[in-house]
């Protein structure tokens, strides 16, 4: 625990300045919270931080806004987890609910397509960027290398689920390490009752039989898929974001492709999670089947569905980090599935890739390989000179994400 113990007053500003303030992606957010939570506010130590970082990379969802609950369960248990998590949320949640409506009404006129193709650009090097980082830290053996080769193929080429590419590199990593004895380490204490667990489990599913008994069908796919997301998904955003690609654009027909690229573009111009996309897409879908009213509701249910399992992962967890990071078996497991995430993100990376610079793909198949064909005489040559702009930036100037984002778009505006 810090020295003292800061006041909700205290929390609010700091963690409502982090959530204001927190553009850049998963990295990004998680340098800032180690800037304001251990070198500003002395509130964690060095190792807490990482401790707990590590844990929340353990669990399924955005790690960065499950770090932020976890500092607030620190420092004033559940009331402090629920406020920091739901301020590093929420400003984002306002501004993709914003970009969400108003995609909807205006995201076919040729104007926001300009301007989107500089965003996409810009997301093409962002997530390239994220696939190198995430390389250079999880490829560390022959092992791992083929963990993330296997996963890459296996949703490339042969349309695997995610959740069982998941399960499949955590199972090879538990198995293959030598033992499970746990190292010597303290345990945290302030256990969470098991009735507030209880409560959240039941907050968490109870919309979920009240819109099947009101026949609200499509509000009900929506939830019960975001709330398997929220279950399924470990590795990170970009892993999610595979996933959700997968299912809403190949297996639900909700959104089209384009507008799954521009929700992931957009998702990258606002504060908070990158998860967020999630509201995007349902607010989306919801648009598009119903309206601004339909759009609206679909927007709270996907954030509940999506969020409020991250709080019962926390506190439900929380007080036994060390106790788990000291079992190797869950290390191994967990360093698995970092591998198997390298390729999921490469997928994730081709996808939006080839979807951005060609107006035209088709497929070929073979057996059970199904692979993207790419018309050649569709390429569009306009996304050439933004990726260049976009690398030089970020790759060269190390300018900030926001900043690149506003520049490319206006270039392409310029160019198309």
């Amino acid at each position: 625990m810090p020295m003292t113990t800061p006041s909700y007053s205290t929390l609010f500003r700091t963690f409502g300045q982090i959530g204001i303030t927190s553009f850049g992606g998963p990295a990004a957010q998680i340098a800032l919270m180690q800037r304001v939570l251990v070198d500003e506010q002395r509130w964690l130590s060095q190792d807490q931080f990482l401790r707990a970082l590590s844990f929340c990379m353990l669990l399924p969802g955005p790690e960065a806004m499950q770090l932020a609950t976890y500092a607030g369960w620190r420092l004033r248990s559940v009331a402090g987890g629920v406020l920091a998590g739901a301020l590093f949320v929420l400003p984002g949640a306002l501004v993709i609910a914003a970009l969400a409506l108003a995609y909807g009404a205006f995201g076919a006129r040729p104007e926001t397509q300009a301007l989107m193709l500089g965003v996409k650009a810009c997301v093409i090097v962002i997530v390239a960027q994220a696939l190198i980082r995430l390389s250079q830290r999880a490829l560390g053996s022959l092992t791992a290398i083929a963990l993330a080769l296997g996963s890459f193929f296996a949703i490339f080429a042969l349309n695997a689920p995610f959740p069982l590419v998941i399960a499949l590199s955590a199972a090879v990593g538990y198995w293959t390490s030598k033992n499970d004895v746990a190292e010597d380490v303290p345990e945290v204490t302030g256990k969470t009752k098991p009735s507030v667990l209880v409560l959240w489990a039941l907050a968490w599913l109870a919309p979920l039989p009240i819109l099947w008994l009101c026949d609200q069908t499509l509000l009900f796919e929506l939830s019960a898929f975001f709330a398997k997301l929220a279950v399924v998904t470990f590795g990170g955003a970009y892993a999610v974001l595979a996933y959700m690609a997968q299912e809403v654009v190949q297996n639900r027909a909700w959104l089209e492709t384009g507008q799954m690229v521009d929700a992931l573009g957009l998702a990258e111009t606002t504060p908070g999670p990158l998860i967020l996309v999630t509201q995007f897409v349902g607010m989306l879908t919801g648009y598009v089947q119903g309206g601004l009213g339909f759009a609206l509701v679909a927007g709270v249910l996907t954030l509940w569905m999506t969020f409020v399992p991250c709080f019962l992962w926390i506190f439900a967890g929380a007080p036994y980090v060390e106790t788990l990071l000291g079992r190797p078996r869950l290390s191994a497991a967990l360093r698995a599935i970092s591998s198997a995430v390298v390729g999921v993100i490469l997928n994730l990376s081709l996808w939006f890739a080839l979807h951005v610079a060609f107006a035209d793909i088709g497929t070929w198949s073979a057996g059970p390989l199904t692979l993207p064909a790419p018309v050649l005489s569709s390429f569009d040559w306009q996304i050439l000179p933004l990726l260049a702009l976009a690398t030089v930036m970020l790759v060269m100037l190390r300018l900030g994400v926001l900043t690149t984002l506003l520049v490319c778009a206006a270039l392409s505006w310029f160019l198309v």
